[in-house]
Order: C-alpha cells, then structure tokens, then sequence
C-alpha cells in the first residue's frame, strides 16, 4: 500500500492507499518541530486499530506546502517504513502538466495535485475550491493546464480576526444559521449571518467571475473539510471531491511506478490481512 502525506498550513493528513481505495485516514496538527519518532508512534498505533501493521506500506508520497515540516516526514519515511519518501513535484513524481503562469514555482504542492486529480476525474474546463486554511479557487483548461487562480481568506481564519480584533465578539462555531433569513436578531445570530452567508456570496461571486473570464462551460470542484458544510445553501459547486489531494498523490504515484526502494532486510512476510 500506499502511505500519501498531504502537509498543510493547519493539518498533516495521512492516508494509507490501496489502488484507488482510501483504507485509512488520519490528521493531526501541523507542526514543524513534530519529531519523525513522534509522528511513528502516533500513527503506528492508528494503523493498528485498524488492523495493519507498518509493513503494509511500500511507499511514501509527500506534498508539503511547510518546507519545515519535510525533513522530519522524510526521516519518518526513511526510519520506521524503510523507504525513501516521493516528494510531489520532484523527480521521479514531477508535475507532468503545464503550469502557465507567471511564477510557476510559487505553485502550492497541495493546488497543483488538485488540479492533476481533477483532471484525471473530469474532463473540460474546471474550478478547483479547496477549503483550507485558505481558500483557493484554481483555474485549469479542457488540456489540463493550470492557469492560475484566487487566494482568500479561510472560513476559520476570517472568523478567528474578527473575534481577535472585536473584545465583546464571542467565539462561535462556523456553522450553518438556523433560518435563512438575513436580519439577525442577536448577536450570535448576527455572526453566523456574516461568516456563513458571507462566505457563500464571496465564492459564489468569485466563482461567477472566473467563469465569465474563462469564457466556456466550466465545472466546479469543491474539496476540503468544510465543503460540504457550505453544498447544503449553495448550488455553485457541480461536484464534491473531499479526497482530492490525497486522490492526486496515489495517482501521480501509480503513474511513477516506483517500487520500494530499501527493501526491509530479512524475509518478506505476507502483508497482513485486515481485521474484521
């Protein structure tokens, strides 16, 4: 199997990837001073309730937009999995895809796999909304060429500034409000308004201008926690792909053909079956 680490701004997320399955999938929160031993007996135990062991995996894929973070995944890789880690966008795991902008190497790891993801899944001109820590909306054409695209703030962000910057804002859930009505009676109230519907209009009228830029039929992807939170209120998105990132790094593995590349020594044992 597959080991796909996809290392954002707020969440580290591993995946164990067998084919086109997802078979396990955990996160924990980034941090750059998090040791390879560290993240080895948090996810060794993870992977054993779920019934594997760490020999199941044969390989390991990174995508990072923490350059900090790298080493001590790589260390990861190379220690407790005995392979070495792929890092997306490097050799032998290169983007394979034309990147037609003005800065092609500023690209985030993370955009650039949604959009060769996307295209593997859907054909045409697409928009790619990823709801992170922040929130990019990314352009491709019908060839699979990235053509540029949005940085906003996330929902989380914008709503920890508010409250950081307003002494008598409480904190409250990012959540959808209880009626559809726009004229809060309350606080609270007034707040889910704001960051809820706001948000909406925000991605409804970016996603609005991208296509009118783009000028043909068009086709909206939402990946990222909280894009199903949103699906419910609006219907500017055409498809909800919430694996996409990780959906990308099996991918552009799978393409490689990469076999492990230090053997553990000793006998191969059988990988082990999962419990039922």
């Amino acid at each position: 199997m597959l080991l796909a680490i996809d290392a954002g701004n707020t969440n580290v997320v591993f995946a164990l990837v067998e084919g086109s399955d997802i078979r396990g999938r955990w996160r924990i929160a980034t941090d750059p001073r998090r040791t390879a031993d560290e993240y080895a007996v948090w996810l060794s135990q993870l992977l054993a309730l779920e019934g594997y062991t760490r020999d199941v995996v044969e390989a390991v894929i990174v995508a990072t937009v923490v350059p900090r973070a790298l080493h001590n995944l790589q260390v990861l890789a190379s220690k407790y999995f005995r392979t070495e880690a792929l890092i997306a966008g490097r050799a032998p795991v290169e983007w394979g895809m034309a990147i037609d902008v003005d800065e092609p190497a500023s690209l985030g790891a993370d955009r650039a796999v949604n959009t060769i993801a996307a295209h593997a899944l859907h054909p045409g001109d697409l928009i790619v909304i990823d709801f992170g820590t922040a929130t990019t909306l990314d352009v491709s054409d019908y060839r699979g060429a990235y053509k540029g695209g949005i940085i906003a703030p996330g929902i989380n962000l914008s709503l920890d500034a508010l409250v950081t910057a307003a002494a008598k804002l409480p904190r409250i859930a990012i959540e959808a409000p209880a009626t559809a009505s726009v004229i809060g009676r309350n606080t609270v109230d007034q707040m889910h308004i704001g960051i809820y519907w706001g948000y909406i209009a925000m991605i409804e009228g970016l996603v609005a201008r991208l296509k009118a830029e783009v000028g043909r039929p068009v086709t909206v992807i939402a990946t990222g926690g909280l894009a199903t939170l949103f699906e419910r209120h609006t219907d500017v998105f055409d498809r909800i792909e919430p694996d996409l990132t990780i959906q990308g790094l099996a991918m552009m593995w799978q393409s490689a053909h990469i076999p492990r590349t230090t053997p553990p020594p000793g006998d191969h044992p059988a990988l082990p079956t999962r419990k039922i």
